[in-house]
C-alpha cells in the first residue's frame, strides 16, 4: 500500500514539528516548509495533500493555494487550511479557492488526523483515470498500472504512453511525438522515438503490441 505524502506549510516551526510527528505516527510521509515560497520550490505534484497556514511572510496561504489550483498539474491536490483566522469571510474565501477543508487554530490533533483521512478518502474516490484494457494511467500521481501492477516508466516513456493512449487510433508521426514529448532545448533524432517505443512496449508486457507502427506514417495506440 502506498504511503500518502503530505506537505505541511506553516511559518511556526513548532506547529510543523508537531504535525509532522503525529502524521508520521499514523503512517504518512510528511515534508515541512516554513513559507509558501519555500514550499513552491518543491515538487508539489508529488504530494497527496497540503496543509497550509494562511498568514505567512510575503506570500499567504491563500496566494499559494491560488497558484496550485491554477496549475493543471496540481489543481486536484487536496488543500486543508490551518489558521488562526477563523472568520466566516476567511472560510468562504478559502473554500472558493478550492480548499477541501478549513481548520481553525488552536486545533485538536485528533481532529486534524480525522480531517486528513477524510480528505484523502474523498480524493481517491474522485481520482481521474484513463482506464481501459488493463492499463490505468493515474495522471495526478504520474503512475501507470498494468493489470493492477505498477510499472516503472521514465518520464519520456510515460508521456509517450499518455499521448498515444489518450487518442486511441490516431496516428502520430515521429516528429509529432518529438515535439509533444521532448523539451525544446533537448536535441534528439526521430530514432529516439523508436527507442522509447521499444522500451515502452516491453514494459507494458502483453499490451505492448497495441502500440502499433504505421509504416511511413508513425505510431498509434490500438484499443483492440
Amino acid at each position: 500500500m502506498d504511503r500518502k505524502r503530505i506537505l505541511v506549510v506553516d511559518d511556526e516551526e513548532d506547529i510543523c514539528a508537531i504535525l509532522k510527528f503525529n502524521l508520521e505516527k499514523v503512517g504518512y510521509d510528511v515534508v515541512t516548509a516554513f513559507s509558501a515560497e519555500e514550499a513552491l520550490e518543491m515538487d508539489i505534484p508529488a504530494f497527496d495533500c497540503l496543509l497550509l497556514d494562511i498568514m505567512m511572510g510575503r506570500m499567504s496561504g491563500f496566494e499559494m493555494a491560488a497558484k496550485i489550483k491554477s496549475d493543471p498539474q496540481t489543481e486536484r491536490i487536496p488543500i486543508i487550511f490551518l489558521t488562526a483566522r477563523g472568520t466566516e469571510e476567511d472560510t468562504v474565501r478559502g473554500l472558493e479557492l478550492g480548499a477541501d477543508d478549513y481548520i481553525s487554530k488552536p486545533f485538536s490533533l485528533k481532529e486534524v488526523l480525522a480531517r486528513v483521512k477524510a480528505v484523502l478518502r474523498r480524493a481517491k474516490e474522485t481520482e481521474p483515470r484513463v482506464e481501459s484494457n488493463g492499463i490505468v494511467i493515474q495522471d495526478g500521481k504520474k503512475k501507470v498500472l498494468v493489470d493492477g501492477r505498477e510499472v516503472s516508466l521514465t518520464r519520456t516513456e510515460y508521456d509517450v504512453l499518455k499521448l498515444l493512449k489518450g487518442s486511441p487510433g490516431m496516428v502520430f508521426s515521429r516528429q509529432d511525438i518529438l515535439e509533444k514529448v521532448w523539451p525544446d532545448e533537448v536535441i534528439v533524432t526521430e530514432r529516439s522515438v523508436d527507442v522509447a517505443i521499444a522500451r515502452l512496449r516491453k514494459k507494458i508486457g502483453a499490451y505492448g503490441p497495441r502500440i502499433s507502427s504505421r509504416h511511413g506514417f508513425g505510431y498509434c495506440y490500438d484499443e483492440e
